[in-house]
């Protein structure tokens, strides 16, 4: 745990209970879906990028996967069904009882995030979001874990939700080897 982490007692223990629930997951052979927009959907494809190559370690891969890299996906559900469906579809076509998805969405706004997490607590996943300064109680209400970094200042948001997806990388990383 990072020393501007270990400052909240809230975030650490929000933190925590994230990495038991990603190594749960991994463990009884669920999977790790990311999604998110801009910003977040690149921090989406970087954590999910380190369960399955390493983060720190050799070892064998972490089933994660990024729903915010299929182009021919993202732009057919837009194109066909809305924006705001491209990640609940993908979590209704792909999602399974048992995996875990992380939304991640500075403003907490995001309809196409709020719709993702819907669709995965719906299809029996456990949603977690990744959020800044909260002002959606729709999304909170989506989630059954919600990481809430409260600053409304989007820069600060983003490095602190890769931070702390870092922290999550590690504990699983350690749990699974």
């Amino acid at each position: 745990m990072t020393t501007a982490m270990a400052s909240d007692p809230t975030l650490v223990a929000t933190v925590n209970a994230i990495g038991d629930a990603m190594v749960k997951t991994i463990r009884e052979g669920g999977r790790i879906l990311w999604f998110g927009n801009g910003g977040s959907a690149a921090d989406a494809q970087h954590l999910s990028t380190e369960l399955v190559v390493r983060y720190r370690k050799n070892r064998p891969a972490i089933a994660s996967i990024a729903l915010t890299t299929d182009t021919s996906a993202l732009t057919a559900t837009g194109n066909d069904l809305g924006f705001e469906q491209v990640f609940a579809r993908q979590i209704e076509a792909l999602g399974r009882p048992g995996d875990l998805a992380v939304g991640i969405t500075t403003s907490g706004t995001s309809d196409n995030v709020l719709l993702g997490l819907e669709q995965a607590k719906s299809s029996g996943l456990t949603a977690v979001g990744f959020v800044g300064a909260l002002t959606n109680d729709r999304l909170a209400a989506s989630t059954d874990l919600l990481l809430q970094i409260p600053s409304p200042v989007t820069a600060h948001v983003q490095e602190a939700h890769i931070l702390c997806g870092h922290v999550l990388c590690e504990i699983v990383e350690a749990s699974i080897v």
